[in-house]
């Protein structure tokens, strides 16, 4: 049987906590593919390495 790669998964409040930001906004992530996540039942939960990746992504110049 091979190896399963350990990954920490995130909960959505966590991420949001993370990132300093609501959990709707993780949501409207996970919903526009701009962060990877797995639905289990009802919940969401996000690779933390996705996280980490997503916060040293540069930001959007606006305006």
């Amino acid at each position: 049987m091979p190896e399963v790669p350990e990954v920490r998964f995130l909960t959505v409040a966590e991420v949001a906590e993370i990132m300093r930001v609501s959990k709707m906004t993780v949501y409207r992530l996970v919903h526009s593919g701009e962060l990877p996540a797995i639905r289990f039942g009802r919940s969401f939960r996000v690779p933390e390495s996705a996280v980490a990746e997503a916060l040293q992504r540069p930001i959007a110049d606006v305006g």
